[in-house]
This record gives C-alpha cells, sequence and structure tokens, in this order.
C-alpha cells in the first residue's frame, strides 16, 4: 500500500481520475487487509513466523513498487472522457467487485465458523463454500484478475498471476486437509475454482 503510493506520486506521468481510482482501489483492498481484517479475526496466542513477515514485505515492496512505478510513470495516462465507459474497465470494475465480495464474505463465513469460547475445526458451509474449499482465496484471484484488465499493463497481469501462483498451492494443501481431517468433507467440492480445480 505504501510502496505504490510513494512510486505513483512521486511518478512523472501527469495523473488522471482513471489512474487515481486504480490507486484507489488497491488502496481500499490493503487498507482492509492491513487494518480491518486483522481486528475482524481471532488471532489471540497465534504467531506469525518471521520469516512469512519478511517475505510478505519483501513481495509487497516489490509489487507495491512495479505496479506504482508503472501507473506513475508509464501507463497512468488513461483518457478520463473515455475509459470509465470502455469495455476493459467495465469488465474489469465488474470482475474486480466481484472478487472482493467474494473475498471478504469467505473471510465473514470463516470467522463467525466458531462462536465465542469454542474451539477445534469445523467444515465452513454456505456461499462459495459450497462449491470450493477456499473461496477467499478464489474471490482474491478474481479481483486482481479484474484489476488487471481494467489497467491492462504488465505489472497489474504479473500480480494476478502471482496471486494465482500463490493461492491456489496453498488451495490445495488446504482442500486435502479437511479431506483428511473430515471423513464427512463433501466428496463434490472442489479446492479454488467452482467445477474445475
Amino acid at each position: 500500500m505504501l510502496f505504490l503510493t510513494f512510486f505513483f506520486f512521486t511518478g512523472a506521468l501527469q495523473k488522471t481520475s482513471v489512474s487515481y481510482f486504480f490507486w484507489a482501489l488497491w488502496l481500499l483492498h490493503y487498507v482492509n487487509r492491513t487494518f480491518i481484517f486483522p481486528f475482524r479475526i481471532k488471532t489471540e496466542g497465534k504467531k506469525i513466523p518471521i520469516f512469512i513477515v519478511v517475505s510478505a514485505i519483501l513481495f509487497n515492496f516489490m509489487n507495491g513498487f512495479l505496479n506504482g512505478y508503472w501507473l506513475g510513470n508509464f501507463g497512468g495516462n488513461y483518457d478520463p472522457a473515455t475509459y470509465f465507459s470502455s469495455l476493459n474497465f467495465i469488465i474489469g470494475i465488474v470482475i474486480f467487485g466481484a472478487g472482493f465480495f467474494i473475498n471478504n464474505y469467505s473471510d465473514t463465513i470463516l470467522i463467525n465458523l466458531r462462536k465465542p469460547g469454542e474451539s477445534g475445526y469445523k467444515i465452513p458451509t454456505g456461499g462459495l463454500f459450497k462449491y470450493v474449499s477456499c473461496p477467499n482465496h478464489f474471490g482474491e484471484i478474481v479481483e486482481w484478475t479484474g484489476y488487471a484488465i481494467m489497467v491492462m499493463g504488465l505489472p497489474a497481469w504479473s500480480f494476478a498471476l502471482w496471486t494465482f501462483c500463490n493461492l491456489v498451492p496453498r488451495t490445495l494443501d488446504h482442500h486435502k486437509w479437511y479431506r483428511e481431517k473430515f471423513s464427512e468433507y463433501p466428496k463434490e467440492r472442489k479446492a479454488v475454482i467452482p467445477f474445475i480445480l
């Protein structure tokens, strides 16, 4: 969030309302992920390995640099008179919005899985959990694919691809764990992409 903002605003390209909109969408996701989501989850007593923290910082620096530098210097000169009504923008914003909703709705189901005082694991149900084990991951993949369609820049597409390559293996592990942990786990439920994977 900070890295993209820095490189976006220090870029030499004149900003338009479209490039500001793309910056705001990025902030929407990361303000939610950085400041809102952590207060919604119940993580008392849980620790995160330092390697994961350092990896996340390095990845976000690289990703923020590439996307912020590109928007600020090369690809941020969208014409507001035409771009907000372009097919790229309309398709991209619909897909981004759907992914953002799926991601957050699925997170809410997971957060509310246990009632206060309960421990242990449960099989999540509701929403896209009917079809996949990790709809929150599916939603994030959809979200950043929509962003890439809107922005139509190589850094945005590389981030969408990285999101897919990062989340799919994690989701396959989650899916395998659910199947091993729960004998009654729904056999028809896929891992991440409904009806496919």
